[in-house]
Formats: C-alpha cells, sequence, structure tokens
C-alpha cells in the first residue's frame, strides 16, 4: 500500500508542477467543444439532445479523459530514460503495486479535469446537483481507468515519447472518434456502425451520456442502455488492468531488461 500511495503521490505532485500539462489536458478538448459546438450546431441535432453542444458534451469529457491518461502514462517512457523505473523494478514489491499506483495516479487526475469541466454543464441546462456529481464521478472513474490502463500497456513497450503519439494518432484518437463521442452511430454506414459497436470506448461514452441526462428531462436515444454500458466499461477496465499487469511482471521493458 505504501508503494501505492507513494508511485500516486508522485503522479499527483508531476502533474501539478507541470501547468502545460493541465492546460494541454482540458484546455484543447474545451477549444473544441466550443469551435465544433458553433460550427456543427446549426446543421447538427443528434436525436434526444437539445443541439450539437449539448450532445458533444459527454464526449469532450471522455476526450479530457483520454488526453489525461495518456499524458500521466507517458512518464513512464520519461521514468526509464531517468532510471527512476529502474529503481522501482528492483525494489521488493510486488508488480502490480507499481501498475496499481502509475495507474490510480492517471486515474485521479483524469477524474479530476473531467469534474472540472463538468462544471461547465449548466450552461448548456444540465442540472448539476449532489447526486448528479458523483454519479457522473463513479463513470468518469471506470472510463479514465481503462484508458489509463491502455495507456500503460503501450507505454511500457515504447522507447520514445514520439511513438507514443504515433500510437495516439492512428489507434487512440480513432478509438474516441468511433465511440459516438463525436457522431452517433445512427446513420452511418453498416461497417462503421459495426466499429462503433465493438468499441469498448461507445459504452463508456453512452453510460456518461446517460447518466449526465438522467436528471435533465431529455432521453438520448440510438445508444446501448445505461447499466448494460457500465458492465462492458467495467469488464475492458478489468482486462486492460490484468494486461498491464501482466506486462510489467515479464522481464522486458521497453526492449531493455
Amino acid at each position: 500500500m505504501l508503494a501505492i500511495y507513494s508511485l500516486w503521490h508522485r503522479e499527483m505532485v508531476r502533474f501539478f508542477r507541470q501547468r502545460n500539462r493541465v492546460f494541454g489536458a482540458i484546455g484543447q478538448p474545451i477549444i473544441f467543444w466550443i469551435l465544433f459546438g458553433a460550427g456543427l450546431g446549426a446543421s447538427f441535432r443528434p436525436g434526444g439532445t437539445g443541439g450539437y453542444l449539448e450532445y458533444f458534451f459527454p464526449g469532450t469529457l471522455a476526450l479530457i479523459l483520454l488526453f489525461t491518461a495518456i499524458f500521466s502514462t507517458i512518464s513512464l517512457i520519461e521514468d526509464r530514460k531517468e532510471g527512476f523505473l529502474q529503481s522501482v523494478l528492483v525494489a521488493p514489491i510486488p508488480r502490480v503495486s507499481l501498475v496499481l499506483g502509475k495507474v490510480l495516479g492517471g486515474t485521479s487526475l483524469a477524474v479530476l479535469q473531467g469534474l472540472m469541466f463538468y462544471l461547465l454543464g449548466p450552461t448548456i441546462g444540465l442540472p448539476l446537483t449532489i447526486s448528479s456529481m458523483l454519479a457522473v464521478t463513479a463513470v468518469l472513474t471506470l472510463i479514465a481507468f481503462g484508458l489509463t490502463c491502455v495507456g500503460f500497456c503501450i507505454a511500457w513497450r515504447m522507447d520514445s515519447t514520439q511513438g507514443f503519439h504515433a500510437i495516439m494518432s492512428v489507434f487512440l484518437m480513432p478509438m474516441w472518434l468511433l465511440s459516438g463521442a463525436f457522431f452517433p452511430a445512427e446513420g452511418a454506414p453498416a461497417w462503421l456502425a459495426w466499429i462503433i459497436r465493438l468499441n469498448p470506448l461507445t459504452y463508456g461514452v453512452a453510460a456518461l451520456r446517460r447518466i449526465l441526462y438522467l436528471q435533465s428531462g431529455l432521453e438520448p436515444t440510438g445508444i446501448p442502455p445505461l447499466w448494460p454500458s457500465i458492465g462492458v466499461t467495467v469488464v475492458a477496465g478489468l482486462l486492460t488492468f490484468g494486461l498491464a499487469v501482466k506486462l510489467a511482471q515479464g522481464r522486458t521493458v521497453g526492449g531493455g531488461s
């Protein structure tokens, strides 16, 4: 537990000392939300919501979680170059503690920044109550945990941040785009609609959308139900965490021993 707390605390301190990471993780998604919401609001009316700003709000929350998870796990590559990761690996602690400490640090940062953006909900008519805050926090935690585990799995085998950004461009960003965060599956070509349905992040975004509109009187259409979406998100998070632990228990760390 001490190792888990120490690694979690280190992630928190490192993040808030680097203010450019804070801006990059939350500033860019907010700009996307405003620009896309203003540009597509007049021509794109998703079913079950009041407009594109409302529709894109949960997608922006998911994007903030994705960016924060990615930025937090990139630190694995930096830790390896600085020798910190090697010192942790030879310490008498189980590898699961290493993984859990890093993942919980990234998850905490992602949820914190997601909640900061969620406070803008009343500007588009979403109610902000204690019960809604608790429900949104729970769903954000599930999504952020899974995304941070995915980032950990990718960063563990990487030797450079350039390679990590390449993976993000060709895998992680398309995963977000094809999750129903940016556009609904309704009306998409059949093959694209199937990709969206098979994407685990689709169910995290659907659960978040359901929770956000639970008290607003609006009923999102064309997305999976709440509890099956939460179930898929939990299972995906556990599977990616198990994969992260398995990778950490191996002998190879980004090409080194």
